[in-house]
């Protein structure tokens, strides 16, 4: 029998605009399978309540877009022969200011349990012993109001970190298996910043700097290849790579110069794939965090694109058209301010963080992200499996 799991939930923060050019500077226990629904509303953590912004700053005359989405999300695990145990930890829609989970459901033959990882992101975990099926198939389906996440930016009004402030968000300051701050690190950050103590001001010229010597590999895919893992190193040393690349360097260079960062991965839906059922794949932004503002949102990988004139060919017109929100349409420079803290309405978060510990507890390891689902089976973890998420523009602005 299919169980039809229910729920909303979970809890985001942050605010979001600068400059007007660029050259200006929990568990549920286990169900058995039928029918069940629950609404869960989820409080901010005692951490994040206590370095919450002192004051909202004012958005943009221009009201903030809205677009309305029915996603569906299926996941199909191969179940390999002679396995014992296969267990599931797959990520669910992240309730924010900015993305209003209205339903969602999970359509599955097992049982399905929800669960906070490390991090504090909602995941869903199904646990099969001896498994006799061919595969484990999972599908989501979510209806979503997403709104542009945009915050007129001034510098004067942050200042930079107190001892206390850097204490309470001393695990956004650290390192992980693939966001490395070495020496290297951070005597390329002091040179980028110099002296400069503002955080938004700090956090522009890592900004700019990205842009001017990173390119995202899909303007150029018959020289270019993104990285595995999503890794610092691998960016600075080839110049290139996706959004995860791009972010993990970005992320590196703004703790080694003492900002709080945390990365953010979700999707973006694109026009050119409404109604297509052709996998959407994800994306990942970063939030920086500055006193008086809380955690500003900044995309440049997507910045990159619109950073530079670059020839549409065969080989990368479809990759391009997927990457962007609106596609592009050569150089703009409005695009390179708009995503320094602004984010467009065709986004939704997934989940929040690196090496992730699942819950219950995983066996191999820490979880580098969670933007499509990770399985172990036997305790080992394994990549048998495919995700396809499709969806359907319901309201909005369509480009």
């Amino acid at each position: 029998m299919t169980s039809l799991h229910t729920l909303a939930g979970v809890a985001g923060a942050g605010s979001s605009r600068l400059f007007a050019s660029r050259s200006e500077a929990h568990s549920e226990a286990k169900r058995p399978r039928s029918r069940r629904t629950w609404w869960q509303v989820c409080t901010s953590l005692a951490l994040l309540a206590s370095i919450a912004p002192l004051a909202a700053r004012a958005a943009d005359s221009a009201p903030a877009q809205q677009a309305s989405f029915r996603t569906e999300n299926q996941l199909v695990v191969k179940v390999p022969a002679g396995a014992k145990q296969v267990r599931i930890w797959f990520p669910v829609p992240q309730q924010t200011p900015w993305n209003e989970v209205k339903s969602f459901s999970v359509d599955s033959a097992y049982p399905v349990e929800y669960h906070r990882d490390s991090w504090g992101n909602r995941v869903g975990y199904i646990d099969v012993e001896q498994p006799n099926a061919a595969t484990i198939d999972i599908t989501e389906h979510f209806d979503q109001t997403l709104t542009e996440r945009k915050t007129r930016l001034d510098p004067s009004k942050t200042r930079p970190l107190t001892d206390a402030e850097r204490t309470a968000l001393q695990r956004y300051l650290l390192p992980t298996s693939y966001v490395i701050v070495n020496d290297q690190i951070k005597g390329l950050a002091k040179q980028i910043v110099g002296d400069e103590q503002n955080p938004i001001l700090a956090a522009r010229k890592l900004y700019d700097w990205t842009l001017d010597h990173v390119t995202y590999w899909v303007e150029y895919p018959d020289r270019m290849k993104p990285s595995d893992f999503g890794s610092t190193d691998f960016c600075l040393q080839t110049k290139s790579g996706n959004c995860t690349d791009f972010h993990s360097l970005f992320s590196s260079l703004a703790m080694a110069d003492g900002i709080p960062t945390r990365m953010v991965y979700g999707s973006l839906l694109k026009p050119t794939l409404d109604g297509v059922k052709v996998d959407a794949s994800y994306h990942c932004w970063i939030e920086f965090y500055a006193p008086n503002y809380g955690w500003i949102p900044l995309d440049v990988s997507l910045a990159n694109v619109y950073g530079k004139e670059f020839p549409l060919t065969d080989q990368n017109r479809t990759l391009v058209e997927r990457t962007t929100a609106t596609g592009y349409h050569g150089l703009d420079k409005s695009k390179i301010d708009y995503y320094f803290g602004n984010l467009d309405d065709r986004r939704f978060s997934w989940s929040t963080g690196r090496d992730l510990m699942m819950q219950p507890p995983q066996q191999d390891g820490p979880v580098n992200s969670l933007a499509t689902l990770y399985v172990e089976v036997d305790g080992k973890r394994y990549t048998g499996w495919t995700r396809k998420l499709t969806y359907t523009q319901t309201s909005g602005k369509s480009e």
